[in-house]
């Protein structure tokens, strides 16, 4: 009995030892997020105030300006970006929708931009699960649209994406440095 408790002691200390060793990633300089609509819809649901079920969510990382020019310097004109940082931009819809002319089913997609310094084409696209653009392929594109970019007095820090609710659908507003782009999208 006494080799037995002896040896359960032991096995205690190596697995204490060998977790001890394990370690966390560090924190990202660019932090995962999310937006849903409606907006904050978890939360209202497990609070039983949602009045509408949820229509679509956005997950991306949110790099940072840290004084570095964006656009045409740190993210090049008429290339193919992420739209965030890390992994790409993915979106969820959780019901059909419509982006432009193009009729998007229910499911989730990758999210790029092609950004200009008068406009910036979004594109949909059907490969999930994939770090930034570097395996973007133009063949599994599911819509392109070309937006206004909106120059901003204020100069956001943080790239941030949000959702406001539109007439015939919603608006998924993108904005970063001194620039915003506003993607209507349809149920």
């Amino acid at each position: 009995m006494k080799k037995i408790v002896i040896f359960a002691i032991a096995v205690c200390c190596l697995n204490t030892a060998l977790q001890a060793q394990s370690k966390f990633a560090p924190v990202d300089k660019s932090p995962m997020d999310m937006a849903y609509y409606p907006s904050g819809y978890p939360v209202l649901k497990i609070q039983d105030k949602a009045t509408e079920p949820v229509a679509v969510r956005v997950i991306y990382s949110r790099p940072q300006k840290n004084g570095r020019v964006i656009f045409g310097d740190l993210i090049p004109f008429g290339q193919v970006w992420r739209l965030g940082a890390n992994e790409a931009t993915e979106i969820e819809f959780y019901r059909p929708a419509r982006i432009g002319a193009a009729k998007i089913k229910k499911g989730r997609y990758t999210l790029y931009c092609i950004p200009n310094q008068d406009k910036w084409t979004i594109i949909l696209n059907k490969e999930t699960d994939t770090w930034g653009s570097f395996k973007y392929d133009a063949t599994k594109d599911v819509a392109r649209i070309d937006l206004p970019v909106q120059k901003q007095s204020d100069v956001l820090e943080s790239f941030s994406m949000s959702f406001d609710k539109s007439a015939a659908g919603v608006i998924l507003s993108m904005g970063w440095d001194d620039s915003r782009v506003d993607l209507p999208i349809g149920f």
